[in-house]
């Protein structure tokens, strides 16, 4: 299973958007497919329509320890190969209890979750799926943690405005910080997202992709952009509907930048 994490620490950067239409691209080429909701705001389990404010989240108690049968935590989505493990505000306590009680094992308990053994016999929850897109909060906090334990690549959504870059340099940091733990962990790249093709947005995307031949020839940290999606008036109208783009206006600006980017990024056409 290749997990992939979203995280930036800047809010408003479209990030459990990407995660919904990276997952769903994925599972339109055929893979079967795990997302992740790591944030307790819940965005992720909101655009499935599984979000549910009255009980302990399931992510929460993966991150409790307080599980026996792993795939009763797992809810199929509204497309079959594509599951989720959902989210809310109780993964708020889990985390500072975690933090507060300094148990063994703080950084692993997603790796155990996933490596725990399936009804399947002779495969483990990972061994169920092709791609996991893991959903994070803006912030570091022990989920976050957790989670960069069990991702082979992090991206990070960006949205270009004067403080596009603000924080890059953290989330470097930390990735760094987490290979003592996963040592195949790489941050892949930025994605812009809600790209507007004005004369500000054009000269920042430009001084984004110039910073990025300079580093390369310097040696220096800098970050490569993997893909550009561009703004479209159609995701504000299917926020209301909580449909992926491609199912709502497969032919919007958007939605064929993320079918664009999950090809070119994965290598599986469509």
């Amino acid at each position: 299973m290749r997990t992939i994490s979203l995280l930036n620490l800047k809010g408003g950067v479209a990030k459990s958007f990407s995660a919904v239409n990276i997952a769903y691209e994925l599972w339109r080429r055929g893979c079967r497919v795990l997302v992740w909701d790591n944030d307790k705001q819940g965005n992720l389990s909101k655009a499935f329509g599984r979000y549910d404010a009255g009980q302990t989240a399931p992510v929460t108690k993966i991150l409790s320890g307080d599980w026996q049968r792993p795939e009763k935590l797992i809810q199929p989505t509204d497309y079959e190969g594509m599951d989720i493990l959902t989210s809310n505000l109780s993964l708020f306590g889990a985390s500072f209890r975690l933090l507060a009680g300094e148990q063994d094992g703080q950084t692993e308990r997603y790796r155990r979750f996933l490596a725990a053994e399936a009804e399947e016999r002779g495969k483990t929850i990972a061994d169920k799926y092709d791609y996991c897109i893991i959903d994070n909060p803006p912030d570091i906090g022990i989920n976050v943690v957790n989670a960069l334990a069990v991702t082979d690549e992090v991206i990070v959504p960006v949205k270009i405005d004067e403080h596009a870059l603000e924080g890059l340099d953290t989330v470097a940091e930390q990735i760094a910080d987490a290979r003592v733990f996963n040592p195949s962990l790489a941050l892949k790249g930025i994605l812009i997202t809600v790209y507007q093709n004005t004369d500000g947005e054009s000269a920042g995307l430009e001084w984004l992709r110039q910073e990025w031949d300079n580093a390369k020839s310097k040696n220096y940290r800098r970050y490569p952009i993997l893909g550009v999606i561009r703004y479209s008036g159609k995701v504000a109208e299917n926020s209301f509907v909580r449909k992926p783009i491609y199912e709502y206006s497969p032919c919007c600006a958007a939605a064929q930048d993320y079918k664009k980017f999950v090809s070119s990024y994965t290598g599986i056409g469509r």
